[in-house]
C-alpha cells in the first residue's frame, strides 16, 4: 500500500502551477477511465504543436509508454514506469543524457507525464511479499488517461487547421494562375485598359507574402487578390459581351483598337513587308560590322535612362534586374506575351530585353511596339540584327541633345546623373551613322 506520493521533484528542479494544476487534474479522473495508450499517443503526435511538445520529446514520451505492460492504460492500476536513464536512451534511438534530461522537462511541461521523485531521486519500486507493487517512484503516466479526450480534440482541431491551410494555399496558387494568365489574355486580345497598372498592382500585394506565412495571411492575401481577379474578370467578360464571337475558336477573329489610322499592328502579317517609320530606334544594316563583345549593363542603362524610372523603387544593378524590369515594360507598351516569347528565343533574353529598352525608350515614335519587335525578331532569325546600332543611336541622340552646352568633350551635361563617354566611344559614335 502506498503510503504518500510525492508533489514536488527532486534537487534543484522548481514547481510551477502547471504542474499543480496537472496533478490536480490527473487525480480528479474517474476510476473507470481506460485509454488505449497508443491511441492517445497517435492523438498527442498530431496535436504536439498545439500542445508545445517536440519530435525529441515525443520519442521519449513513446519509450516510456513502452515500459508499461498494459496496451489499455486504466485509472485504477499502476500507472507509474521507474526505467533508468541508460534504458530510456536506450529505447529513444541513443540520445544524449544531456538531451533526455532536457525533453523529459519538456513533457513535464505539457502536462504529458508527472515526476514522481524518490526522497534521493533515483527511481524505482518498493514491492510486497506477494510480490505487488507497494511504492513506486519515476514518471507518472495518469495523464494520458485524464486528457485522452482533451488530446482527441486537439488532434481534431490540428487536422482542421492543416485541411484549412491546405485549402488556403491551393486557393492562392490559383488566384495567382488566374491573374498572370488573365492580364497575358488581357495584352494579347488587345482589351482596352492599364495592364502595367494592373500587373503592378499584382506584384505590389505578392511581394508581402513572406516564405513562411501562416494561414491567416494567406487568407487576407487571397482576399486582395480576389477582389483583383474580379475586377480583371470583369474587365474580360465586358469586352467579350462587346465582340461578335463566332462559336468556332479556329475562326476566332481578334479586336484590335487603334485610335491612329496609320498605326500598325503587330498582327498585320504586312508589318514585316512595310518600311520602318523614320522614328525607328536603329537601322541595322551594318550588322556584320559591329563589335564582337557584348554591350556593358551602364551603356545600357545610359542610353535608356526611362528603365530607371520603370524599375520604380528597384535598383538595377545587374543583368537580372534588368530582366525583371524589362518584364515590366513589355506589359506598359502592350507587347504580347507570344512575340515576347519569339524576341527571346530568337535573340536572347538579354539582347531582347535590350531591344525592348530602346523601343520603350523612343515609345513616342513607335506605332506598335509590339508589331516593331517582331520585325526585329525577323531580322534576328536572319542574322541582320544587332542591339548595337539601337543603343549607339539612342547614344549618340543624347549627345546631339548636349551639344548645345559648354561641356567637356566626353561628358553629356544632362538633367539628372552625368553621362561619362569614353575618347574611343565618343569618336566611334560621330563617324558611325546609325
Amino acid at each position: 500500500m502506498q503510503t504518500h506520493i510525492s508533489t514536488t521533484p527532486f534537487g534543484r528542479r522548481t514547481m510551477t502551477l502547471g504542474q499543480i494544476a496537472n496533478q490536480a487534474r490527473a487525480r480528479a479522473m474517474p476510476k473507470e477511465a481506460v485509454a488505449n495508450k497508443w491511441h492517445v499517443f497517435q492523438h498527442i503526435r498530431e496535436a504536439r504543436e498545439l500542445l508545445g511538445a517536440t519530435d525529441r520529446s515525443l520519442a521519449i514520451l513513446n519509450a516510456l509508454l513502452s515500459f508499461h505492460r498494459e496496451t489499455e492504460l486504466s485509472a485504477e492500476g499502476e500507472l507509474i514506469v521507474w526505467p533508468s536513464n541508460e534504458q530510456l536512451i536506450a529505447r529513444a534511438n541513443g540520445i544524449s543524457p544531456a538531451t533526455l534530461r532536457r525533453h523529459l522537462a519538456v513533457l513535464v511541461e505539457c502536462g504529458l507525464i508527472i515526476r514522481r521523485d524518490s526522497p534521493n531521486g533515483k527511481r524505482f519500486a518498493r514491492r510486497s511479499r506477494a510480490g505487488e507493487i507497494e511504492q513506486a517512484y519515476g514518471f507518472d503516466l495518469s495523464p494520458i488517461v485524464a486528457r485522452a479526450a482533451e488530446f482527441r480534440d486537439l488532434a481534431e482541431a490540428a487536422q482542421a487547421e492543416k485541411r484549412a491551410f491546405r485549402v488556403a494555399r491551393e486557393r492562392l496558387t490559383l488566384l495567382r494562375r488566374d491573374i498572370v494568365k488573365m492580364i497575358d489574355a488581357g495584352i494579347e486580345e488587345g482589351v482596352p485598359g492599364n495592364w502595367g497598372r494592373v500587373l503592378q498592382t499584382y506584384q505590389a500585394v505578392i511581394s508581402r507574402l513572406p516564405r513562411t506565412a501562416s494561414r491567416q495571411f494567406i487568407e487576407d492575401i487571397c482576399a486582395e487578390l480576389h477582389e483583383l481577379h474580379a475586377e480583371i474578370r470583369d474587365a474580360l467578360e465586358s469586352f467579350t459581351k462587346t465582340q461578335n464571337l463566332n462559336a468556332n475558336e479556329s475562326h476566332f477573329e481578334r479586336h484590335i483598337q487603334n485610335s491612329k489610322p496609320d498605326s500598325i499592328s503587330e498582327s498585320e502579317n504586312g508589318f514585316r513587308k512595310k518600311k520602318e517609320a523614320s522614328g525607328s530606334v536603329a537601322e541595322t544594316d551594318n550588322v556584320r560590322s559591329l563589335p564582337k563583345r557584348d554591350l556593358p549593363l551602364s551603356i545600357v542603362l545610359d542610353a535608356c535612362p526611362d528603365m530607371r524610372e520603370a524599375a520604380q523603387a528597384r535598383e538595377i544593378r545587374q543583368w537580372r534586374d534588368f530582366l525583371a524590369a524589362a518584364e515590366l515594360v513589355r506589359t506598359m507598351l502592350g507587347v504580347s506575351p507570344s512575340a515576347w516569347q519569339e524576341a527571346r528565343e530568337a535573340m536572347g533574353e538579354v539582347q531582347a530585353a535590350i531591344a525592348l529598352a530602346a523601343i520603350y525608350q523612343r515609345a513616342e515614335q513607335i506605332n506598335s511596339a509590339g508589331g516593331y519587335l517582331r520585325s526585329l525578331t525577323d531580322k534576328a532569325r536572319e542574322g541582320k540584327f544587332s542591339t548595337w546600332p539601337m543603343v549607339m543611336a539612342l547614344l549618340r541622340a543624347r549627345l546631339d541633345e548636349g551639344k548645345h552646352r559648354q561641356t567637356p568633350e566626353n561628358v553629356i551635361s544632362e538633367p539628372g546623373p552625368l553621362l561619362e563617354v569614353s575618347d574611343s566611344l565618343l569618336n566611334s559614335l560621330r563617324k558611325r551613322k546609325l
